[in-house]
């Protein structure tokens, strides 16, 4: 019962399937096909073909080939993928909505509702104009996920068109060659990654990476052909010690040597700046096994042939990778020290990572009703998912870039407090966990617990760790969480709830912001008549008075010249250009610190209670508080439509930042004692920066909180009685 053996050093992808290999007939096609479909289907495969050759006559394709061999070649590349009869029909028809003059009812009429609905669904992800090549290419990848989630056949289908498209590239013009290429790294290599589709997203790979860079592509290629045949005596001596130790344990199974792909090789150096041969030196294996237990037994036996590397195995079995991968990873110290990467799975799970999805494939009314592997199961949940997703995001944009967060997730496994296990892209946060529980956990999360510790939710998660999440009553998402949050969930939650939540906040200020205007004009929010509203957002071009009221809040339009608007008769109160830096005014607007994200206090000046103020309207962030002395408000004069009048409330008692200037002797220890007498006086210092004024004195910028003036004042004067102290002051702007 000894080991077979297959030493394969297997040819890159797709650098023999140039010219005329690239062109299928459609006996080459239905020779396939007869392998695994039923005479009757590929009869239907057949009238599919002659409806589209009609259709397609007298069309040719760059490289001078009848246009027809392009669908037929897709077709073939979803038939050696053994798909089954209306994917390979839809394959041969997908291009002639788009380029000839059938229509759907047409297609639906001939060859049914499900191909004709799989045609429209790739011809559509490419019937758009846009304004750009990066608006385009990121609706289009929309369209393609959304696709994906409706019918998985419609993906598969646009692959094998791209792919066969990638294989005769060379037709084309340079510069187009390359932006094909790029779009198929960035868009079409990762959704095959995603669902497990690994020969074909390798090809993709290769393809792309001769179409970019071919003088790099060449050189690799030739230094692999001229490594190999120094490698074939460590390789074989390898080889033989494998199969010996699986003979011994009297345990069946194939081996495989692994090459690296072209592409791995390459990407491999450049992000770990090594050279070729330290690339190579790693030698890969493969042993595939009749069952599950029997792979664990070979990792027991390969551990006692080679000395296993510390912290290198890896079991996707027990816990699969995102888009359905199996198999055992372990890395040995080989003969001579040299590493040795061995992957071990058994023959199902090996079909599973080379096709993904596409294994053990059977597809009736939308579902894969046979065979079904855990590749097809994490696809449709992520696909799930998406859905969700792009329910939350704003623009196409945002959504590719939500998206391709999840493309490449290198794993991360974590426990929930009662056991369950949680995977994760590498770098995720206790945020990212507590958004992947539940939305609302994400909201309310306030603090979190790793291992049973307290720790920060910018905490970042790793293998192993037991998470629980400490949730409060009326908490809201930090906008700062976005700068540490990994997963693309995680991330539109946070938005999409800031969004709406900044929505509300505008209505709310935009309506106060237009009553203190009316007021102004002897009137006020509550006495407009819904005739004079309705006048008014008739002539704006606005549907709504919540509209209106965001605009305002947001800073995009003047609360002034809306009431000007809405009461053209009245007669403002007369005022000077600078009236309101006065104090105490009537018709101000409360100014509390809780207002929201749409109230913002200048960071050059930073006002707190007891400071007269000023406040104007920015496009986008809508009232910026200043002090009313701080140098930077002056440019503004000429903008008095955009100037709000506010002041303190009497309880506004929350923290504020204050800056203060302290020049001390350049002693050490003098910014610790500092320091102590800021936190003695119930304050803290959020940031601090150190300005070399001469060898003996320093100046030290500091931002404290502080209530109130008052507040600030205690602090200041107990930093003066300090001995290293010379002078202390408030930074004006």
């Amino acid at each position: 019962m000894g080991a077979s053996t297959q030493t394969s050093h297997q040819q890159q992808p797709g650098l023999a399937v140039q010219g005329a290999e690239c062109i299928y007939r459609i006996s080459d096609l239905c020779e396939v096909l007869e392998r695994y479909l039923d005479p009757q289907e590929i009869r239907r495969v057949y009238d599919a073909f002659l409806f589209s050759a009609e259709a397609h006559d007298g069309q040719h394709r760059l490289t001078g080939e009848p246009y027809i061999t392009h669908p037929v070649a897709a077709a073939y590349i979803l038939a050696e993928m053994r798909m089954d009869h209306q994917i390979i029909m839809a394959a041969i028809l997908h291009d002639v909505i788009e380029d000839t003059p059938t229509a759907k009812k047409q297609l639906e009429g001939l060859f049914g509702k499900d191909v004709a609905a799989l045609v429209d669904g790739v011809t559509k992800l490419t019937q758009i104009d846009f304004k750009n090549q990066a608006e385009a290419q990121a609706e289009n990848f929309r369209k393609m996920i959304l696709a994906m989630a409706q019918d998985i056949r419609v993906i598969l289908i646009k692959l094998a068109d791209r792919l066969h498209n990638m294989r005769t590239l060379g037709a084309m013009r340079p510069e187009k060659r390359r932006r094909v290429a790029r779009e198929t790294l960035e868009i079409y290599a990762p959704i095959a990654q995603r669902l497990g589709m690994n020969v074909l997203r390798l090809e993709l790979e290769e393809l792309a990476f001769s179409s970019i860079y071919p003088k790099r592509y060449r050189a690799l290629r030739e230094a692999v052909l001229k490594a190999r045949g120094n490698r074939k005596e460590v390789l074989g001596a390898i080889d033989t010690g494998i199969r010996r130790r699986l003979s011994q344990e009297q345990l069946e199974g194939e081996v495989i040597s692994r090459e690296k792909h072209l592409y791995s090789l390459y990407m491999k150096m450049r992000s770990k700046q090594l050279r070729f041969s330290e690339v190579l030196d790693v030698y890969a294996f493969r042993i595939k096994v009749d069952r599950v237990d029997t792979c664990y037994r070979v990792l027991g036996a390969m551990h006692n042939l080679y000395k296993p590397i510390p912290g290198s195995f890896n079991d996707y079995i027990a816990i699969p990778k995102s888009n359905g991968y199996q198999s055992l990873h372990t890395s040995l110290f080989g003969p001579h020290g040299i590493p040795i990467e061995i992957q071990i799975r058994t023959e199902k799970m090996d079909k599973v990572a080379e096709s993904g999805i596409a294994a053990h494939w059977s597809y009736k009314t939308g579902e894969a009703v046979s065979g079904k592997n855990q590749a097809q199961v994490k696809a449709r949940e992520w696909m799930k998912e998406l859905i969700k997703l792009q329910k939350d995001v704003g623009s196409s944009e945002e959504f590719i870039e939500s998206v391709k967060i999840d493309m490449f997730p290198d794993e991360v496994y974590v426990f929930t407090p009662v056991g369950d296990i949680m995977e994760f892209p590498r770098g995720a946060s206790v945020i990212d966990f507590a958004y992947a529980v539940h939305s609302d956990i994400g909201h309310s999360c306030v603090a979190a617990r790793v291992n049973r510790h307290p720790v920060p939710l910018s905490t970042e998660l790793h293998n192993g760790d037991t998470i629980e999440i400490i949730t409060s009553r009326g908490m809201a998402p930090d906008p700062a969480w976005l700068d540490f949050v990994t997963t693309a969930r995680a991330r539109t939650r946070i938005r999409a709830y800031l969004k709406n939540l900044k929505e509300s906040e505008a209505i709310d200020l935009g309506r106060k912001m237009l009553d203190k205007s009316l007021a102004n004009l002897s009137s006020s929010y509550e006495v407009i008549t819904s005739k004079q509203m309705h006048a008014l957002l008739k002539s704006m071009g606005l549907k709504s008075v919540e509209l209106l009221l965001e605009k305002i809040g947001m800073g995009n339009l003047p609360a002034l010249m809306v009431a000007r608007r809405l009461l053209p008769q009245a007669v403002e109160k007369k005022k000077t250009p600078w009236s309101f830096l006065r104090r105490f005014k009537k018709n101000a607007l409360p100014i509390k610190g809780t207002e929201g994200t749409l109230v913002n206090f200048a960071r050059c000046c930073y006002p707190i209670p007891g400071d007269n103020i000023v406040g104007y309207t920015t496009a986008g962030r809508g009232i910026v508080i200043h002090r009313s002395g701080c140098p930077n408000i002056a440019e503004q004069r000429n903008h008095p439509e955009k100037w709000v009048n506010v002041q303190w409330e009497s309880d506004a008692n929350l923290e504020f930042r204050a800056g203060i200037r302290v020049d001390v002797a350049n002693k050490r220890g003098v910014l610790a004692t500092v320091a102590t007498e800021v936190a003695d006086r119930e304050s803290n210092i959020e940031n601090v920066q150190i300005e070399e004024r001469d060898g003996r004195m320093v100046a030290l910028n500091m931002v404290i909180t502080a209530h109130d003036r008052k507040h600030l004042a205690a602090i200041m004067r107990q930093i003066k009685r300090l001995k290293p102290v010379t002078k202390i002051t408030r930074n004006q702007g």
